[in-house]
């Protein structure tokens, strides 16, 4: 079986994308190989492949159990025999496992890099013939990464054990350049094949609001998006229950999950979503790593995470399948606070000296600026992000809320130099707010009780909307004209460039213009959610979807494991009447067909 067959009869696709195919080949010919390639851009698929191909058995290293279960899942439904290792096993399973393991019974075989140097799973190990160890969310052995995980450090002392090294396969979606060298460093890969297909995912569209009630705003997003599935992301537990109890009060599908959950309800929760029982999922960090759900076409952040990498990470858990989809922030100055709560209490990482840790903590303040500034800038967010991730293009990408906002470039300066002449007049360091409120005249308890009436430049920004004055503040913090502090109430603080504006350099700055409101509150579907209209029939993909999710319920698997709604929409635009036809609908192959290519087929031609 060539490459090209096995992924038409196992997978559906006729043709490879983009990197894939370099990594298949690599590893094929016995060359280790490291891919960075975006949620959605089919990572597995270049470890998979190469498992069918090779002769022995491929092991993958995998962070979650539900990871591992659901892509297990999904290789079961192809004809792929595939199992896990892991805790979720009782010990009689875990026992079975390795048997069939070591009797040749799998072809791909995921393991917990807690098991790596157990007794029981190096004794299998040797016993058989491994022709290649996959890392997968291989971002997970840098203590730089977002998701460091110290088992991850196991795994060069796991492939000392063998008798012979294995071609070795690394693959992530986020990873920063320092991250990239650690992968390659820690993992010791030999003349490794190294892609980078780029950060960008073009289906997403990326919003940032800044509302004055985020209850509010979170349901007029909803209001509009009634049958469709989506995330709602939450920096603590106390916040996932109070917003899962308002959807719940206002009749939404919502379920929620967190680390105070007991084990079997988080499973039970995320079942509920996974099988589409319910439409919303409520949850903290502590959910999504390995969720292959393919039909969730929103994220909404309800809270501003920590860092860039976990933001993409779980905004990119949007569209999958490739379709239209969004992810919207809503921000908070109160999100800041929090997340540096968290920073301040961060527990040193085991065997870590107190340099290192003070390195880690400096780098986890740093991330949390930059996260900051992307919810003020007014630059394409898109390119925000790639930027960061060290990916340089275009400065407007069209499909976020800043590139379809109309900008109109005004000059700062006098604001400018008036906030910066006020912090420097200042007898001590003050918060951005305080520095407003002080330009802006105000009468609050805080500014009288500091004497901050006395600054010279006190009120003398009495005219500027108070919105607008925080805005130049974070532009001149982003561009470097001022500092923010760390710590657990940061403060502004000028810089060597500050000087610069007071000595004539011009301040311009891009204003979003107002917006004339609607006739109607009210605004399209279409509008609301970004999704580009096609043309199919609509009434025919609910049927397609009755269909599959009475199949997904017989069968005790997740509905977008039998088939996604991008193969269903593409059923619905090209209406296939035979067995060929439907064989050139992506993600239809010879093993999918077989399962359920009749009934999707008499479905079709009934209407």
């Amino acid at each position: 079986m060539t490459k090209y067959e096995a992924l038409k009869k196992y997978f559906g696709y006729s043709s490879f994308r983009t990197g894939q195919e370099t990594l298949v080949d690599a590893l094929l010919s016995g060359r280790d190989a490291m891919g960075i390639m975006p949620t959605g851009a089919g990572k597995s698929l270049c470890y998979q492949i190469p498992a069918l191909l090779l002769p022995g058995i491929t092991i993958v290293i995998s962070p979650l159990i539900s990871l591992m279960k659901d892509q297990v899942a999904t290789l079961n439904q192809a004809g792929i025999h595939a199992a896990y290792l892991n805790s979720s096993l009782t010990s009689g399973q875990y026992k079975t496992a390795l048997q069939n393991l070591i009797r040749g019974q799998y072809k791909i075989v995921y393991v917990a890099p807690e098991r790596l140097l157990t007794d029981s799973f190096i004794d299998a190990a040797r016993r058989i013939d491994i022709s290649m160890i996959s890392v997968d969310e291989a971002h997970c052995i840098s203590q730089w990464g977002q998701d460091f995980r110290p088992s991850y450090l196991h795994i060069p002392d796991f492939l000392d054990h063998l008798a012979h090294r294995p071609v070795i396969g690394a693959f992530t979606a986020t990873a920063t350049r320092e991250v990239r060298e650690d992968i390659l460093s820690l993992l010791a890969l030999q003349n490794p094949v190294h892609i980078v297909t780029g950060f960008d995912r073009k289906n997403l569209r990326f919003t940032v609001q800044q509302p004055a009630s985020k209850l509010k705003a979170m349901f007029e997003i909803l209001r509009s998006r009634t049958d469709e599935c989506g995330i709602i992301y939450c920096l603590t537990r106390k916040t996932v229950e109070e917003v899962c109890e308002e959807l719940i009060r206002k009749g939404y599908s919502a379920t929620r999950y967190h680390a105070g959950l007991s084990d079997t309800e988080r499973q039970h929760n995320q079942d509920d979503f996974l099988y589409d029982r319910k439409q919303i999922m409520v949850a903290t960090n502590a959910f999504g790593m390995g969720i292959d759900k393919s039909n969730v076409r929103y994220v909404i952040h309800y809270n501003m995470p920590k860092n860039i990498e976990s933001y993409y990470q779980e905004a990119g858990r949007a569209g999958r399948d490739g379709l239209p989809s969004d992810c919207i922030l809503l921000y908070s100055g109160q999100d800041v606070v929090t997340n540096q709560f968290f920073i301040d209490r961060m527990e040193p990482l085991p065997d870590t000296d107190e340099e290192t840790a003070s390195a880690i903590r400096a780098r986890e303040q740093e991330r949390l600026k930059q996260m900051t500034f992307y919810c003020f800038t007014n630059d394409c967010l898109r390119a925000y992000i790639l930027r960061y991730f060290g990916e340089y293009g275009e400065g407007y990408c069209g499909n976020c809320s800043n590139c379809l906002t109309q900008f109109e470039e005004k000059d700062m300066t006098e604001i400018a130099n008036k906030l910066i002449s006020c912090i420097k007049s200042s007898r001590r360091e003050y918060g951005l707010v305080t520095i407003a409120d002080t330009v802006h005249g105000s009468q609050n308890t805080k500014i009288l009780r500091a004497h901050l009436d006395d600054n010279p430049y006190y009120g003398s920004c009495k005219d500027i909307p108070i919105h607008l004055l925080r805005q130049v503040l974070n532009s001149l913090a982003i561009h470097g004209y001022l500092k923010i502090s760390d710590g657990e109430y940061p403060v502004l603080q000028l810089t060597d460039t500050s000087q610069k504006l007071l000595k004539g350099e011009p301040f311009p700055m891009k204003i979003a213009k107002e917006r004339p409101k609607p006739a109607t509150g009210k605004s399209s579907k279409s509008e609301a959610s970004g999704n580009s209209s096609v043309c199919y029939d609509r009434s025919l993909f609910e049927k397609l979807r009755i269909l599959r999710l009475e199949i997904a319920r017989q069968e005790k698997v997740p509905p977008y494991i039998v088939f996604s709604d991008k193969t269903l929409t593409q059923m619905c635009i090209l209406l296939p009447k035979t067995k060929e036809e439907m064989l050139c609908v992506s993600g239809i192959g010879e093993m999918k067909y077989a399962k359920y290519g009749e009934r999707f087929l008499s479905a079709i031609q009934r209407g």
